[in-house]
């Protein structure tokens, strides 16, 4: 087929952004510790996470501690946290939608209309995952600069984005452009003229008959 290639492709990306978005998910470094202003304090660096804090010394050391309750954690680490979880869940139903639909599988193989319309909601399901994770990522990464940007913010308490938020925005990324990869149909079905109907002979004009 025609755009098996393209589903395959669009699938690999997908998958990858499904990986990336679950290391995201998981790590710590959301938001590290910024060293600015008065602020040379280096011999340990905070990191916050969706799930714990962790803070690293110098000397290698590094002690985590998991958020204890649920109501004392932020409203946008909450939201961040269920954004993200959607997201994961999302891609994991995605992954088996987009494997039945595929052109290169032998599901359906029988009803190629019924499996293009499988790999289009699994496409729309990857795109969706994907968004999921641009607003959490973006949201986190817009509190973190409003709050470093706001001078009543103490200059020890203030935070920069984590590898976490860009491994976020390049999972999310991937996952909207191989949900969009597998949404395209290029050398479909033909349209307008059916298969195996011959196009109209040209009425023969008139004063030019042949014997």
């Amino acid at each position: 087929m025609a755009n098996s290639g393209m589903q395959l492709l669009g699938f690999s990306l997908a998958f990858v952004g499904f990986i990336g978005s679950i290391a995201a998910t998981i790590m710590v470094q959301w938001k590290a510790s910024s060293y600015v202003g008065d602020n040379i304090i280096t011999a340990q660096a905070m990191y916050q996470g969706l799930w714990k804090t962790c803070v690293s010394q110098s000397t290698g050391q590094i002690q985590c501690k998991v958020f204890d309750s649920l109501l004392q954690i932020p409203g946008m680490v909450q939201g961040a946290r269920g954004l993200m979880v959607t997201s994961i869940v999302l891609c994991f139903v995605s992954v088996l939608v987009a494997v039945v639909g595929m052109r290169c599988t032998t599901c359906l193989e029988d009803q190629p209309e019924q499996k293009d319309k499988v790999a289009l909601t699994g496409g729309i399901l990857f795109i969706l995952s994907g968004l999921c994770g641009l607003v959490a990522t973006i949201w986190y990464g817009h509190r973190i600069a409003k709050e470093f940007y706001d001078p009543f913010t103490p200059t020890n308490s203030k935070f920069e984005f984590g590898a976490a938020l860009f491994v976020g925005w390049a999972s999310s990324s991937l996952l909207v452009i191989g949900g969009s990869f597998l949404c395209c149909k290029c050398g479909g079905s033909d349209s307008g003229r059916g298969k195996g109907y011959p196009s109209a002979a040209h009425p023969s004009q008139p004063g030019r008959d042949y014997v």
